[in-house]
């Protein structure tokens, strides 16, 4: 297993969680390390390019609105690991591919394309990072984040918290719509498509407020379910914080049949997702959110790693979520992997406090810190359900996120994906957005039955 940077101990004190990056590192920034402090420089045999920016701007004819045509589209993988073959490349692999390889031998591949550093963010989150780097802390024993604003918090991370913390915080823009599906197909393929209406606004991120303003307030996020009838009308909205000792998540649910809001404290930690059919928790979804105190956090370390990236077939409009749809696991001849460098991070539940995932493992890209896979183990050790995010980059606003997220449940046979948009209206970064439009009488006047 090849390790670029490994980081021994367990947890690490209090007064290492909140301490300041040096003066030599912060020099780095924009040198040897990117504006988000990923190594810019490609590896030893060029599998791995350099950073030089990313993708800045949408290609030509491209409209706000449209599907993102693919920038590879013309290229052809290099190799296609399968069950037969995955030996040679184990060490690159997740436990969670590797057990998706053994478990499904004659149907699952892993189809590996030439690596493209796409990732990248305007230029004021850059200058933002900067400016972070001296001055955040993480408090409250990592629950929370203070000094930091705009960018990444921790772009030269010293534990696994900050580089959790980096995920939770990341650029996405300052608002955006979208509509999108979730299904969960029995192991005959069969599903019921679920439509969502989801709206954000990333309110650390924004352009128009100081840091005095955020009011705790890391993002404010509504979701609307729109299909199937039996549950169309039932929407959700979340005041995510920045603190959440200080202050835990605020959640509301308008119940169409009642016509009511209602506080809804359970839309957190291992509680079931939205009409998931029981096949992700609530802080699976974006592959980890929500507070991080009920696990310890040890950061592993760096290494080079075969994950999903750049993954423009899954969300093109010229296929239909039916032919990613397929029995048991969604169809590999739709996915993009690329070898990038991904930072390790471990979690496993504290003493004196519960969570149905007893150990974690995320896997973070460097350029983004978007966790682009994670594996989840149950209370006796074993591998439960592996999770990976096929990300694009936004080219038009831009940031790299993910398109579709998919959670397979080793144990059950099924998985569930999150994120369809093939034949649906498309993200619309351009929305404005206020604090009002996130008020419980906000919420209820939006419910329709």
């Amino acid at each position: 297993m090849k390790t670029l940077l490994q980081i021994t101990g367990g947890l690490l004190s209090a007064s290492l969680l909140t301490a300041a990056i040096s003066s030599s590192d912060l020099a780095r920034l924009g040198q040897d390390l990117t504006p988000l402090g990923a190594e810019k420089a490609g590896n030893a045999d060029g599998s791995i390019p350099a950073w030089d920016g990313g993708i800045t701007s949408p290609p030509a004819g491209y409209k706000v609105g449209d599907h993102h045509p693919d920038p590879f589209a013309g290229e052809s993988p290099i190799i296609t690991i399968t069950a037969s073959n995955m030996a040679a490349y184990r060490d690159q692999l997740t436990a969670g591919a590797v057990a998706l390889l053994e478990t499904y031998p004659d149907t699952y591949s892993i189809p590996v394309y030439p690596s493209h550093r796409t990732g990248s963010s305007p230029q004021r989150i850059y200058d933002a990072t900067k400016e972070n780097a001296s001055t955040a802390e993480l408090v409250n024993g990592g629950s929370g984040v203070a000094g930091t604003f705009r960018g990444t918090p921790f772009p030269v991370p010293e534990n696994g918290l900050e580089v959790l913390w980096n995920h939770l915080m990341r650029y996405r823009g300052d608002a955006a719509t979208r509509r999108i599906g979730q299904a969960a197909p029995q192991r005959n393929g069969r599903y019921t498509m679920v439509e969502f209406e989801d709206e954000f606004m990333f309110n650390y991120a924004r352009e128009d407020i100081g840091i005095d303003e955020l009011n705790n307030t890391l993002i404010f996020f509504q979701q609307a379910v729109k299909a199937p009838p039996r549950l169309a009308g039932t929407i959700l909205m979340v005041h995510e914080t920045l603190d959440q000792i200080v202050e835990p998540r605020r959640a509301w649910v308008y119940n169409a049949g009642q016509r009511r809001v209602r506080r809804a404290p359970q839309v957190a930690y291992d509680n079931p997702g939205t009409a998931a059919d029981g096949m992700r928790t609530s802080d699976q979804f974006d592959m980890f959110n929500g507070a991080p105190d009920r696990y310890n956090w040890e950061l592993v370390g760096k290494r080079e790693m075969i994950v999903p990236y750049n993954s423009y077939k899954l969300h093109s409009d010229q296929i239909k979520p039916k032919d990613i749809l397929t029995p048991l696991h969604i169809n590999q001849d739709y996915t993009r992997y690329e070898k990038h460098r991904v930072w390790v991070v471990e979690a496993t539940v504290k003493e004196g406090t519960s969570h149905i995932y007893s150990r974690r493992t995320l896997y973070v890209d460097e350029d983004t810190w978007q966790i682009v896979a994670a594996d989840q183990y149950d209370n006796r050790g074993d591998l439960w359900r592996v999770s990976e995010a096929h990300c694009i980059n936004y080219y038009e606003v831009p940031t790299f996120w993910s398109t579709l997220e998919v959670h397979t449940d080793l144990i059950a046979g099924r998985y569930l994906a999150i994120g369809l948009d093939n034949d649906q209206r498309m993200y619309d970064f351009s929305v404005e957005r206020s604090e009002r439009d996130y008020s419980p009488g906000a919420l209820r006047r939006s419910g329709v039955r």
